[in-house]
């Protein structure tokens, strides 16, 4: 069955994330549209038709509840999953009389939303997930579960048969895994991740270059050097010196 997603969302780094994120870890989606505001979303809803739309409340030109309210006088009833920054019993009271499927509280973890968006296509093909859907969505718990254990463990010294036994799987397995659902491998990944919590150090500007690298896992601080230019493109210095 093809089905069809819209992301209304204004935040360009939020939309875009979302998109990447559920492109990345699903195909269960033929069509991913994208709006960046309720004009837009009202445009695309009309002009394509999509099954699920992950509708933001507060956009430009028109917000969730007018987006909602036009979606309704022309009949067109897709399943509608509410994000909000507001929690405010008035905004979700309104959404719940248009029958909206799920009304989301910002912020919100990518991996749980689309937890929800698969959960609602599961019952808009009227299946429990067959032999190979349960496969995939077993392959992203695995790596789901891994990614949360290095993010929560970066600056212990990890490797990824450590990381593999925490998830109960083989190290080979793990690391296929993270090349089909990451489009990365495991250390890239882990590298990743410490340069970005080095990165949130840097702006501080509190500690010394060794003790960030300590900090994030890294032991040598000369490799934390070469691991952070590749990333980057500067040095940590340099990195830090910016105005």
């Amino acid at each position: 069955m093809v089905l069809k997603l819209l992301i209304a969302e204004d935040e360009d780094i939020i939309r875009n994330g979302m998109e990447k994120y559920i492109r990345l870890h699903t195909e269960r989606f033929t069509q991913i549209y994208t709006a960046k505001n309720g004009g837009e979303a009202l445009d695309l809803v009309f002009k394509h038709r999509p099954d699920i739309l992950l509708l933001d409340m507060q956009m430009p030109v028109k917000n969730g509840i007018a987006v909602m309210q036009e979606m309704k006088r022309a009949q067109i009833t897709p399943e509608i999953i509410v994000l909000s920054g507001f929690d405010e019993f008035s905004f979700a009271q309104q959404a719940l009389r248009f029958g909206v499927r799920d009304y989301l509280l910002k912020p919100v973890r990518s991996s749980d939303i689309l937890k929800l968006l698969l959960l609602v296509a599961d019952e808009i093909e009227g299946v429990e997930a067959d032999g190979g859907r349960q496969e995939e969505k077993s392959s992203f718990h695995i790596v789901d579960r891994a990614r949360e254990y290095v993010e929560e463990h970066y600056g212990e010294e990890l490797t990824l048969q450590k990381v593999a036994d925490v998830v109960g799987i083989s190290a080979g397995y793990l690391s296929s895994q993270f090349s089909q659902h990451l489009d990365c491998g495991f250390i890239d990944y882990l590298n990743k991740i410490r340069v970005e919590h080095a990165c949130a150090y840097l702006k501080q500007n509190y500690f010394k270059t060794y003790e960030i690298a300590y900090k994030v896992g890294y032991r040598d601080e000369k490799y934390f050097s070469r691991v952070f230019k590749k990333l980057t493109g500067m040095s940590p210095s340099e990195y830090k010196s910016r105005p």
